[in-house]
């Protein structure tokens, strides 16, 4: 395990370049994101451990970033001023592009990883906004009508979009349909567990009715499946093909919010959780033993209990941000926390 403290920064996010497999950012605050400047962090692995290799100053705190799929040295930010940012790696200082639209905190941003010259961010002033960085000007904004912390492409469709909010829903939009006063809404529904689900008394006792949820991220490798996680500490995988009765699988163990899920880039069953109980968690949703084109049947035999497949519990506060090498062996990924902390780790290394 490799270890670099950001001191006087409180980590938000973290993302591996998806041009170089030596190559981490990372968004950070001071004074927990409550008041005060940011700081993006630009990293190397190398021989010597984790090395800065450059960082930006911010006149507010950064709450996440996305490395940009079209140039290598840039990478965008989310800022509590409203601001979003392109900073690139060799230009000294200052971003090299800003928007300033949203007129709340901005708490995430995605980068298109199929039509690469676009990406999204979703604000606290309860929209999402769609970018390019060719235009300073946003080219659509959708309502969403409840505060949204976050936002993501489908990884599989270049028109889908989701995103999650407080109001304990996920929605999904496709910018094939038509514009009209859905604003391009396809599907809206709960963030919530059957009854019927096994292990339902290891749930909190609102867990069948709409929480915030915080995070989401879209399977790598099956395009219809969905995870959420939000405040009332489960994660969900949800079928959108079949999302009326609740998620398909729960997975429950984490002591307080979850902060953020990724799916794993290497295998399809397996997905990485951080808290705000200090610890990230890998888990299986039992999807691995399906044969192939029998998913939406796997789905429709009720809603099951995933598996905890291990731990890793170094940080000392707040974990909020994990993602996963894109190379090499599947098992490696970086975690950052209010610690200070980032590690970069090995999944294998902590499942039993």
């Amino acid at each position: 395990m490799l270890q670099f403290r950001t001191q006087g920064f409180n980590g938000t996010a973290v993302k591996y370049s998806p041009f170089f497999d030596n190559r981490i950012a990372v968004a950070s605050s001071a004074n927990f994101g409550l008041v005060g400047n940011g700081r993006l962090w630009i990293f190397e692995l190398t021989a010597q451990g984790i090395q800065p290799m450059k960082w930006f100053a911010t006149q507010d705190s950064l709450y996440d970033l996305s490395w940009s799929e079209i140039h290598e040295n840039q990478v965008v930010t989310a800022s509590g001023d409203g601001s979003i940012k392109l900073f690139d790696c060799t230009v000294n200082d200052f971003p090299v592009q800003q928007w300033k639209e949203h007129n709340r905190e901005v708490f995430s941003v995605n980068w298109g990883p199929i039509e690469k010259d676009k990406f999204c961010s979703s604000s606290w002033d309860n929209t999402v906004r769609i970018w390019s960085p060719h235009r300073q000007q946003s080219l659509l904004t959708l309502p969403i009508h409840s505060c949204t912390y976050s936002a993501t492409w489908s990884p599989h469709n270049a028109n889908l979009l989701s995103c999650v909010s407080s109001d304990g829903h996920v929605r999904l939009y496709d910018f094939r349909t038509p514009a009209s006063a859905s604003n391009h809404q396809v599907m809206t529904f709960r963030n919530s567990t059957p009854r019927g689900t096994p292990g339902l008394d290891k749930l909190p006792p609102n867990a069948t009715i709409p929480n915030e949820v915080l995070t989401q991220d879209w399977n790598k490798y099956r395009p219809n499946v969905l995870a959420t996680g939000g405040v009332d500490t489960a994660i969900r995988v949800f079928d959108i093909r079949a999302c009326e009765q609740g998620a398909a699988t729960t997975m429950v163990g984490h002591n307080y919010a979850v902060k953020k899920v990724a799916w794993s880039p290497h295998l399809s069953s397996v997905l990485l959780s951080a808290s705000y109980d200090m610890t990230c968690r890998v888990w299986s949703d039992n999807s691995e033993t399906v044969p192939a084109g029998q998913e939406l049947e796997f789905t429709r035999s009720g809603p099951t209990l995933g598996r905890e497949l291990g731990r890793m519990a170094r940080h000392t506060e707040f974990a909020t941000g994990i993602d996963w090498c894109l190379f090499g062996s599947e098992g490696w990924c970086a975690s950052v926390g209010w610690d200070e902390n980032l590690f970069v780790w090995d999944v294998r290394g902590s499942m039993s």
